[in-house]
């Protein structure tokens, strides 16, 4: 009975020794397999600091950084040299990967002719303390303009002419890394042709306001009211057409008799 039940403890000693050692043996070859494809990863270039909006990109600016295969968003750079001279587009956080969306190519010219979109102009208006939104305004944020002006009959008349329009640069900053309030005396704004001829018209016009709009207001552009259309474009020249003749006041009658020729003149 003793060495019956020895037997018994030796063969159970034996099956949980050899499930331990299976168990453990798979949860080696699992980590060693993990190990394995990050040693095999993606080296993608990041932000090795905080990128402003509209700073050209240097070579300290950014780092490279190792992700597991496969997980790399869209548009990722894995070479320093492509990413550099680049400026960006919005605010990239430290760390953040790189990707061709937020950055566009500048080849030539001035920084912020390469934050300029494709079809989009931009106009810099003169601002003080008070159309400049007491200093709050900023590279990034979006911004209506409020048109004043006086009517035929020195009414004065206050519309908004533009929503949600791009600031491009302050003064000639195209970025910056404060948050604090500062007086500039130019904005450069981001719009159309179309709506760049309206600012210049009603600028000369009368006087400009800027109002800032929240980051999360979305709301486009609507289409302008036909009056204030009608008001700002230019008055159409008026053609004159020549004036008629005045019709015959009266009538000539010729009556022949033979070699005999007679006219008289009756009055209409």
């Amino acid at each position: 009975m003793a060495n019956r039940r020895g037997m018994i403890l030796v063969v159970l000693s034996v099956v949980m020794g050899t499930a331990a050692a299976w168990t453990a043996n798979r949860w080696v070859t699992a980590r060693s397999a993990a190990e394995e494809g990050a040693r095999q990863g993606t080296h993608v270039v990041a932000a090795a600091m905080a990128i402003p909006y509209g700073t050209k990109v240097e070579g300290r600016h950014v780092k490279f950084v190792e992700i597991p295969e496969g997980i790399a968003p869209t548009g990722f750079f894995t070479a320093i040299e492509d990413v550099e001279g680049r400026v960006s587009t919005i605010d990239v956080a430290r760390g953040e990967i790189l990707i061709a969306e937020r950055l566009v190519a500048h080849d030539k010219g001035s920084t912020l002719a390469a934050l300029v979109s494709e079809n989009m102009r931009a106009l810099t208006v003169r601002v003080n303390d008070v159309i400049g939104v007491a200093g709050f305004l900023l590279p990034g944020n979006r911004v209506d303009v409020l048109s004043s002006r006086k009517t035929t009959d020195r009414r004065a008349v206050t519309e908004t002419i533009l929503r949600n329009i791009k600031v491009l640069a302050v003064d000639q900053t195209a970025s910056t890394e404060q948050n604090e309030p500062v007086i500039v005396r130019a904005v450069t704004l981001e719009m159309t042709p179309q709506q760049a001829e309206l600012l210049v018209k009603a600028r000369s016009e009368g006087e400009i306001q800027l109002t800032l709009r929240n980051p999360l207001d979305e709301a486009g552009e609507p289409e302008p009211e036909p009056e204030l259309v009608a008001q700002l474009e230019p008055p159409k020249p008026v053609v004159k057409r020549p004036a008629s003749p005045p019709p015959p006041t009266s009538t000539t009658v010729t009556v022949i008799r033979g070699t005999k020729v007679d006219t008289t003149k009756t009055k209409n």
